[in-house]
């Protein structure tokens, strides 16, 4: 046994064998490895199936045609081997248009058509057709007009001229729908109790004589809206005023602001030229000072100051000495 073991031959033999049972094991274990059916079904699962949204392109003279009726967008689906697909989805080398060159005005059926796309890829298209208007373009210049709820301001404030930047847009559309037109508005919601001049960035919409909204395109589509809001003041003078003055004594009263600034209606403010402070002398018999609140007259909102103080000197009248 021990010549056999011996023998050169023998080892070669086993060498052979240890080498194919390696490969086997190799072969089997490497990573990737696939039988041949299992193969086939990996190479069929590599493939890739999306759908994007792509912004529908018109192919029309636009100068002189104006086209409605046709979506933003369309649904793609494509489909294909996933390196593709990713790369498709990612570059988007592709447009997805409708050919209106050789139409006329009216309504048209036409189909969705895609340029650009490897042919390599399959893909369907939602909706697969469109229905468009074609009608004569034309373009106009019109005013903006300003409309709010003048009753948020509250009663005494005044509302002066409001304006708008731009004040004038160009309006482009159909012939049919610009030749409508009957103004365009921008309408302001003030808040309720605004007491501030408002300023806000508002849309603009293109009206009818009814009141319809057009269908139209504006350049620009909103506009700076400026509303001033103030309210309306005057300076008056003050005349001392006093009640509840003893007989016995004689009152001198001095406040330390001779006129004041009074807010309210415009048309109040205009008739006044002095307010009184009313001063009450009860229970006031030395000299002393005393804080006292303008009482505002009927359409004034506010007055500066609001508060007065007043310096009181006191003395015996003539009478009062006499009797003693």
């Amino acid at each position: 046994m021990k010549r056999f073991f011996d023998k050169p031959w023998f080892y070669k033999i086993l060498a052979l064998l240890l080498a194919i049972l390696l490969a086997i094991y190799i072969n089997n274990n490497q990573q990737g490895f696939a039988p041949k059916g299992q193969r086939n079904q990996t190479i069929k699962t590599a493939t890739r199936k999306e759908t994007l949204k792509v912004p529908l392109q018109v192919s029309v003279n636009t100068d002189k045609y104006y086209v409605t009726g046709y979506p933003e967008k369309v649904s793609l689906t494509i489909s294909g081997s996933s390196a593709l697909v990713t790369s498709t989805m990612n570059t988007q080398n592709f447009r997805a248009f409708i050919d209106l060159s050789r139409l006329k005005t009216g309504t048209h059926k036409v189909p969705v058509k895609i340029n650009g796309l490897s042919n390599q890829l399959a893909y369907s298209i939602k909706p697969k057709t469109v229905r468009v208007t074609i009608q004569d373009r034309k373009s106009k210049s019109f005013p903006v007009q300003i409309e709010y709820n003048k009753g948020a301001v509250p009663d005494g404030y005044q509302i002066g001229t409001a304006t708008s930047d731009p004040s004038v847009i160009n309006v482009t559309g159909s012939k049919s729908e610009v030749n409508q037109i009957d103004r365009i508005v921008a309408r302001v919601i003030l808040p309720k109790g605004q007491t501030e001049t408002y300023n806000r960035e508002v849309m603009l919409i293109a009206e009818d004589r009814d009141g319809r909204q057009l269908n139209v395109v504006m350049d620009p589509a909103t506009t700076h809206v400026h509303v001033p809001i103030h309210l309306p003041s005057k300076k008056v003078k003050v005349n001392v005023t006093s009640h509840n003055e003893s007989q016995n004594r004689i009152y001198s009263l001095t406040a330390n602001h001779s006129s004041v600034r009074l807010y309210g209606k415009a048309s109040v403010l205009k008739k006044l030229n002095e307010v009184s402070l009313d001063v009450n002398l009860d229970n006031i018999s030395s000299t002393t000072t005393k804080k006292v609140n303008l009482v505002l007259p009927k359409g004034i909102v506010k007055a500066d100051p609001s508060e007065f103080t007043v310096k009181i000197r006191v003395s015996e009248s003539m009478n009062s000495v006499k009797k003693e």
